[in-house]
């Protein structure tokens, strides 16, 4: 990777990014094989503008580079892949409209929503339409139950990652633990889930707990609030802004003690907003480091992205796993599948071996199949497990 490369992040905010055509994302902007047999059509509402587009912008990305990857093979298996992707600037309105305009326009699978207001939008139209809904991102862990026969996970659930979390806190003596939340479905579903995971373990009640505006500086009855309880660890489930606007205010009103977040934070916009003052910070991942070379998926990510203006990211590769996960689930399902019969196929992929990284996709159980990684960042941006 040269010093020269961008981030595909960075390339839209310096061409003023106002919609997808700056990108180069939407409508038919995706190439297939030529002579394919038949064009699958997958639908996805992401947030490439508004509170978390740095996220949406990576896992779109990521999801883009295998597929342009897949459909550039020269021995093509007789179908290729077209990607269509909207804005939904982070709000489950339009999530749930673009949902509607997707399947309406001939898509075959709803795929990646991000964001856990607007993976619940398009489940329900999902479920309305009789479509799958594919690999969301921070879904809720309600979109789990068995009864989501169509909703297929490639993450684990945010149960599982503050299950991990509570556990490490509990590992190291910290038994008073408080959450900061923003005021939305995300913030809420990771309450519940750190509540539940502390009833799992058999451990004290949250000593504390407090919402914030979504990605908003405005945390200061946050920081009161939390800090009245003494806790030893504050676990966040929050976006990257209001992450880390708390971490300042929290350390300067005299906590000392850990922070650790759902994945969902965006560890490199986490870094971008704390700088060096992101020492310590935890930091829950649900796939493998996007360094890791020494694992197949990771090393074939970052020789697609070698040939790309991205850089390795979290999201990135996530969005990628997911890409790769569908498009097995479709070899599976062989030429003549239907919506029924690839369904079926995905509920059977219980231990997919990606490369070197495990997914289960079937709904309605907790994931104890794949690790979930709690890393740290130094002040100079190394990660470490």
């Amino acid at each position: 990777m040269t010093t020269k490369r961008r981030t595909l992040l960075g390339t839209a905010l310096a061409a003023g990014l106002t919609g997808l055509a700056g990108l180069g994302l939407g409508g038919n902007a995706w190439g297939q094989a030529k002579g394919a047999a038949r064009k699958i059509v997958l639908g996805q509402s992401v947030p490439l503008t508004g509170a978390a587009s740095e996220i949406g912008l990576a896992f779109a990305a990521g999801a883009k580079l295998y597929v342009d990857s897949f459909n550039g093979r020269k021995s093509n298996p007789g179908w290729s892949f077209e990607l269509r992707q909207m804005d939904d600037g982070y709000d489950p309105a339009k999530a749930g409209a673009n949902a509607k305009k997707l399947l309406a326009d001939g898509a075959d699978v709803l795929f990646g929503f991000v964001g856990t207001a607007s993976s619940d939008a398009g489940a329900a139209v999902a479920k309305q339409d009789g479509a799958i809904f594919f690999a969301p991102f921070a879904a809720s862990d309600t979109l789990r139950d068995a009864s989501n026969t169509n909703v297929f996970h490639v993450r684990p659930s945010l149960a599982d990652e503050a299950f991990k979390m509570v556990r490490h806190c509990a590992t190291l003596g910290q038994t008073r633990i408080a959450v900061l939340a923003e005021d939305d479905a995300m913030g809420r579903a990771g309450l519940a889930a750190v509540t539940q995971a502390l009833s799992e373990q058999k451990l004290s009640p949250l000593v504390a707990s407090a919402f914030v505006p979504v990605n908003s500086d405005k945390v200061d009855a946050a920081v009161a609030a939390l800090a009245k309880g003494q806790p030893q660890a504050i676990i966040q489930v929050s976006l990257f802004n209001s992450t880390a606007a708390f971490i300042r205010k929290m350390r300067k009103s005299g906590y000392a003690g850990a922070f650790l977040n759902f994945s969902v934070v965006g560890i490199d916009p986490l870094f971008t907003a704390l700088g060096k003052e992101i020492g310590g910070v935890v930091v829950s991942q649900v796939v493998p480091s996007p360094r890791s070379s020494a694992t197949p998926i990771v090393k074939e990510y970052l020789a697609a992205i070698d040939n790309s203006d991205q850089s390795p990211s979290y999201e990135s590769l996530e969005g990628y796993i997911a890409a790769k996960t569908l498009v097995e689930a479709v070899r599976r399902a062989g030429k003549g599948w239907d919506t029924a019969g690839l369904q079926k196929t995905m509920a059977s992929m219980t231990d997919y071996d990606v490369g070197g990284f495990r997914i289960n996709l079937r709904a309605g159980i907790r994931d104890s199949v794949r690790a979930i990684d709690l890393v740290t960042i130094t002040p100079d941006g190394k990660i470490v497990r």
